[in-house]
Parts: C-alpha cells; structure tokens; sequence
C-alpha cells in the first residue's frame, strides 16, 4: 500500500525556557541557561542542589483548584502543551471527525511527585490506609493521554509510550505510522515529565549520573565539553499536531514541516551505558535514513541526545561520524539539553520542536557552556557552540535515547507541494 504522507501543524510546550513555544524558541536561539537552584524542597544533604525548572508556575493559572487537586504535575505540564499546540494548529473542533484524532502521550516516569506524597503521608499516619482516591489515576503514566482525549473528545487510538528517555520520540513515530497507515487523520503527540522532587534528585544522584557541579550551577550543562560531569535534570512537555498532509491541506492548515522518517533500534548492551562504538546509534539513524528514502548526505542538522554524560556524548559523535563520513563535518549538530537539561521521558519532543523551527527559521541553536574540547570528540565536527548559526536547513534530524537501550530518530524535511 502507498503510505500517507503526514505534516506537523501544531506545536505546543512547557519548558525550562519558557511556558509556550516562542519563549522557548527564543531562549533557544539566545542561548539561555534554564538551570536554577532548587527551592521546592531542602537540598542541604543533596550531591546535586540544581536543576533546570519550570519558572513561577502556578497551577492556578491554568486549572480550578478542584480539577488541579486530581493532576499530578506532569499531567499538567501535558495538557498545557496540548492545549497550546491544538490551538497553535487552527483546528475547528467543531468540524473535525473526533473518531479520527487519536492521542499518543507518554512519560518516562509519570506522576513521580504523587507516589511521593502520598507514601510519606502514609508513613507518617497510624497505618490507616488514608489515600487520596485519586492517587492511582494521577501516578500512572498513561493518565497524561487519557486527560487529553477526555478534554477534547478525541475517540481515535489512545495510549502511551514508556521507553525512559525516548518516550517521546517514540510517540511521534507510533503516532507517525498510524497515520501513514490511514488509522487516524491527526494525533496530539508528545510527552512530559515532572521529577524535580527529592527520590528523583537522590535517585539519579545514586546512579552517578547526574551533574555535581552546583558551584557553576548555570553552566552546569555542557554537552561535548572535556569538563562535563553528567545531565542536568529538567522538566516539561512538548506536544506535536501531526496531520495526514491532504487532511492539511483540505483545511488550509500551516504547515510547518513534513515528518518524512522514524527510526527504531536497541543497545542490547547495558541498562544505562552506551554501546562505546555508538552500534545502536547507528542503526537508529540508518533506520530512520532508510524509512525517509533518503541519505546521509541528505541531513543538514541533527539535534543529537547530547545529555552531557561522559560516554554518552563521545559514543554519539562517533556514531555521527561512522554513518555520516565526510558529509557529518557539514553538518551542523547542536545539543539543546545544554539550555533545557535533560526532559526525561519529555526531551524528544521538545528537542524535535526545536529541529522543527530551526527548519522553519534557517537558524541552528547553539549547545552552549562549552570551553574546553575533549580529546575524544572528533574536532571537526560542526557542534555549533555557544552560538545560533544561521543557514538553510532543509532536513532536521533529532535523536533520543534512554536507559534500557532504546533508541528512537526521527527526520523532518521542509514542507514543499
């Protein structure tokens, strides 16, 4: 069968940079550090006292306290992006076949902050199982779809992805072959994550993976560089409108880029480290290379994971350069995690936002903080530090993995007729 072709017409996010998708942009663009030192709980006895925030948000703003009390906080930072990128898509509600509009959400961990509270409420008490009736609906990691179909009463396929740090990713592209499949004519796609809270601060901090570098909080993030100690945790949501591109069309819809290709591999290696020689980044991108119909020498940006660990970041560049060859020094690569941190089960979204509009603007983000090079990293490479570089891009490819082994790429190409 002839597969759809599928366009992105809506976008939507809650960021470290910024509450909706033009201060995120610009933040971006600006190279503007979201780090901040964490004030929502005591961090004297913590290794890591910093983390890249959502700033002054109030729930209040957004929901009743009624409806806010039966949300966790990831749940809110999900229907907020939606809410934004249905709106940002032009979509009449009113006309639109609801059967036919399906939600893929997820996050890699879910309502973190709820489980929290409520064990510790319970540890406190007498033994009485006292929990709030809405405890379990507002932990579990597919409740983020499900508030968003129940919102706007869209009856097409409906669940979430779980796949840590590629979560996100992997929603977009499962929502990407249902459409090309002619299962649904648009999603809303995407993930979010809130773990700013302490088991999630200690809990990383545990597994060494996570920057100490509280001295230098704000320039703590620094991907590529010789310096790096480890990802900076953030927090958020991005959404995406994908849409059928006739279905598009018919409605006079904006079309910010074409999703073209998604690609899908496993480490097979280690719970938390990469594979050193980069195999299963590799066969991601040649993966999704191979679902676009197109070649290395196609890409002109990648938005790599670059989280900024001390294996991840040299494992990625090596896989960069083996598939790409010469072309990988044309390219220009940036690691937006150095502004954001590092989203969780969020970051593929908010990181294929970001391909999306640099495809749109012409204009590369930069990985900022970067100062001293890593003997490790090829130097050749084109990472585009500490400032936004302007130049036509055409093809945007964004890369997520997570612990586990998971990795998902997604190519987006600029749209033409």
């Amino acid at each position: 069968m002839e597969l759809k072709r599928v366009a992105v017409t809506g976008l939507g996010a809650v960021t470290p940079l910024g509450k909706t998708v033009p201060e995120y942009w610009e933040g971006l663009i600006n190279g503007v550090s979201g780090s901040e030192m964490i004030t929502r709980f005591n961090t004297e006895k913590f290794k890591t006292k910093f983390a890249c925030v959502i700033k002054s948000f109030n729930p209040e703003d957004y929901f009743d306290r009624k409806e806010a009390r039966k949300l966790d906080l990831y749940t809110m930072y999900a229907l907020i992006a939606s809410d934004e990128a249905i709106k940002d898509s032009g979509i009449d509600l009113d006309k639109v076949d609801r059967d036919r509009v399906g939600v893929i959400f997820g996050s890699g961990i879910g309502g973190f902050s709820t489980v929290y509270t409520e064990l510790i409420d319970f540890a406190k008490g007498d033994g009485t199982p006292r929990f709030n009736p809405f405890f379990i609906p507002k932990l579990i990691s597919d409740i983020a779809a499900g508030q968003i179909s129940i919102k706007y009463g869209f009856r097409g396929p409906n669940f979430a992805t779980v796949s840590a740090c590629a979560t996100s990713t992997n929603a977009i592209v499962d929502a990407f072959n249902y459409i090309r499949l002619g299962k649904a004519d648009m999603f809303v796609t995407g993930g979010s994550e809130a773990t700013i809270v302490e088991p999630g601060i200690g809990g990383f901090n545990s597994m060494q993976a996570m920057s100490t570098n509280n001295a230098e909080y704000k320039t703590a993030s620094r991907p590529f560089d010789k310096t790096r100690d480890g990802f900076v945790m953030g927090e958020g949501s991005g959404a995406l409108i994908l849409e059928e591109l006739e279905h598009a069309r018919k409605r006079g819809a904006r079309i910010y880029a074409e999703l073209v290709g998604g690609g899908m591999s496993a480490d097979a290696y280690h719970l938390t480290a990469p594979q050193p020689d980069g195999q299963g980044a590799i066969l991601v991108m040649k993966n999704a290379l191979e679902d676009a119909g197109m070649r290395p020498e196609d890409i002109d940006y990648i938005n790599v994971h670059g989280t900024a660990t001390p294996l991840g970041d040299i494992s990625e560049a090596r896989a960069i350069v083996k598939l790409f060859g010469e072309h990988a020094y044309k390219i220009n690569i940036s690691a937006t995690k150095s502004m954001t941190g590092h989203l969780l089960g969020a970051a593929g979204a908010v990181e294929a936002i970001a391909s999306i509009l640099s495809i749109r603007n012409n204009l590369v983000p930069p990985t900022i903080n970067f100062t001293t090079p890593d003997p490790e990293i090829d130097p050749n490479l084109n990472l585009t530090f500490n400032k936004a570089q302007q130049r036509v891009i055409n093809t945007a490819l964004s890369n997520t993995f997570g612990f586990g082994g998971h990795n998902f790429s997604v190519i987006f190409k600029k749209y033409t007729e």
